[in-house]
């Protein structure tokens, strides 16, 4: 990096903690202005707010090497995104809004009894207490990787960064710097993307590369099977994907929190919608530039790994020779691709379509033998370098490609997304730990002065925790994965829970305490049958499966209260999971 790159890193990062800290100064004078921001947020401040949130640092490094690797077909995981946000604004918020809850999980005491609540606020605080650690983690370990910078020291500094706006100003602090924060990676974004096309080659239009990358299966982006075996097709994007948003935008504090702090019930239900209709979209454009990064590399050599870190580490192994022999027929293999490229350019031809294939399965194939010489070089060095390298493709191209200045401008947007995510989270972590725990369950007759210090106390804890376990986590698989594997397991009972509050009036409180346990503890063995290989199920539909066994067990706790028609809900909804058991049973065997 030169002088001008950290000019603007520094420079944007600074400013923004300044502006939300200066600007909310004097805004809290009690725990209500502290956690639902005075409820002045207007739709377009929700609806960026909602959408900084979920954009984590994790999207903006994951997603592209997402799709350099496997294609646009992610883009459905987000299918039933929009459906969600309908049904959080006609069912959701309006009644947060009429029993003026500071967190979800108020409202099921109102429905059900204390324990229910305490049950769900628990299980939020764990799934989001790591989620916080690992929004943390995520780009400091890469960052670390590619830079060479200490991973702990960036951690602390990325920590330290949001605590400190944060505690200072609560959930309108975090409301403003998110806009600012989603202004500089929006603008990032687009810079990238044009420059990425500016780079290709002079007679590659942007219609030609995206040809190119449709005849490398790049654009395949619907798959309508109902296959197991393939993580994101349409219907576990329109189901699982439908369960998991449900219980993320309608049931996690960290996105209630965001709405809540809205002026009035229209305002929360714009600021979701406008979430719903550009969130699908952004998530295309992320995964398209992703697209344009393979195609430049058609034309531009790259290493066949992109973690820097795991190269050194086999390079420094007994397999530096093979591994140097791979490197070599993958550099013979771009330059045979390479003319293919440009001849099918401009005939579009489908045997040049084919031997395109052929390569592509050629490239494919060394990677992942370079990827073995890596873990056979962890084993021999006694190390745990992640041998994935789709969350160090981006960055790669960055730091390889673009002029100065503009490094520093999307590194800020790497840590402006890893700070607006863990920003969100803390605020949330300490409204419930402070609303639905402290002052319900331990200390409920002291005045607001006290639950406002206590509030900004545990934000700061929560922050320091979020840094301990960031500076104590390791890497697993693909890091945007990792962040929906561990709320599959978790939301989908949590959203269980919430709409047997809704819609199932004979439940009550006792059966859904004992079902949110069983539910839990089945979602976390079916998790880690699948993981085993013992079974066959994509973490997506754990949201389904969770949901489902919440409602179904609590029903037959309280069968003898239920209606008929409750009853015959039970039997269809038994009916579902059983012929979806069956799939799952026929795709495993």
């Amino acid at each position: 990096m030169q002088t001008l790159d950290w000019i603007v890193l520094i420079g944007t990062l600074v400013s923004i903690v300044a502006y939300g800290t200066w600007k909310t100064r004097d805004s809290n004078k009690n725990v209500e202005d502290y956690l639902k921001g005075g409820n002045e947020a207007k739709w377009w401040t929700i609806g960026l707010s909602v959408m900084a949130t979920q954009a984590s640092a994790i999207t903006f490094l994951s997603t592209p090497g997402q799709a350099f690797h496997d294609g646009m077909g992610f883009v459905q995981f987000y299918f039933g995104l929009p459906i969600a946000m309908i049904i959080i604004c006609l069912v959701f918020i309006p009644l947060y809004h009429r029993l003026k809850v500071y967190t979800a999980y108020e409202f099921l005491e109102n429905r059900f009894d204390l324990k229910t609540r305490s049950l769900t606020a628990i299980l939020f605080l764990i799934q989001r207490g790591l989620a916080a650690g690992i929004t943390i983690y995520a780009p400091a370990i890469i960052l670390s990787a590619v830079l060479g910078w200490n991973l702990n020291l960036l951690i602390i500094i990325i920590g330290v960064l949001v605590i400190i706006y944060t505690v200072s100003g609560g959930t309108k602090a975090v409301s403003i710097t998110q806009k600012h924060q989603m202004a500089v990676i929006f603008t990032g974004m687009f810079i990238a993307f044009f420059l990425i096309v500016s780079y290709l080659p002079e007679n590659i239009t942007f219609t030609k590369a995206l040809e190119i990358a449709g005849a490398s299966g790049k654009m395949e982006i619907l798959d309508f099977s109902f296959d197991f075996n393939n993580r994101y097709t349409f219907w576990s994007g329109i189901i699982g994907g439908t369960f998991l948003a449900l219980s993320y935008f309608g049931t996690d504090q960290s996105q209630v929190q965001r709405y809540l702090s809205g002026k009035s019930v229209k305002e929360m239900q714009m600021g979701l919608i406008f979430n719903g209709l550009l969130k699908v979209p952004m998530q295309f454009f992320i995964l398209l530039v992703g697209v344009m990064v393979f195609v430049f590399y058609q034309f531009n050599t790259s290493p066949i790994n992109f973690n820097p870190a795991a190269t050194e580490t086999v390079m420094n192994s007994s397999y530096a020779e093979e591994y140097i022999e791979l490197q070599n027929k993958q550099d013979e293999i771009f330059t045979q691709k390479k003319e293919l490229m440009h001849a099918y350019a401009e005939t579009k031809s489908e045997a040049l379509a084919q031997q395109i294939t052929s390569y592509n399965e050629g490239d494919r194939a060394n990677r992942e033998a370079a990827k073995e010489l890596i873990s056979k070089a962890n084993k021999e060095r006694t190390l745990s370098v992640e041998t994935n390298d789709k969350d160090y493709v981006f960055i790669h191209f960055i730091l390889n490609n673009l002029p100065r200045g503009l490094i520093g401008l999307l590194l800020a947007v790497i840590l402006s997304a890893a700070m607006s995510s863990t920003a969100s989270e803390l605020n949330a972590l300490a409204s419930t730990t402070t609303m639905d725990l402290y002052k319900r369950s331990f200390v409920q007759d002291k005045d607001e002065d006290h639950y406002l210090k206590v509030s900004k106390w545990l934000t700061l804890s929560w922050g320091i925790i979020a840094i301990i376990f960031a500076s104590a986590a390791y890497l697993v698989d693909n890091l945007i994965q990792l962040v929906n594997i561990i709320g599959s397991i978790f939301y989908g009972n949590i959203l269980g829970i919430f709409l047997l509050a809704f819609f199932f009036k004979y439940v009550k409180g006792n059966a859904v305490f004992i079902s949110g346990l069983i539910t839990q503890a089945l979602v976390i063995s079916l998790y880690l049958l699948d993981e085993y290989d013992h079974i066959n199920l994509p973490y997506l539909w754990l949201n389904f499966v969770g949901c489902f066994l919440a409602i179904i067990i609590a029903m037959f706790i309280d069968f003898k209260k239920l209606s008929k028609n409750n009853r015959w809900t039970l039997f269809l909804l038994v009916s579902i999971l059983a012929y979806f058991g069956y799939l799952i049973f026929k795709n495993s065997i």
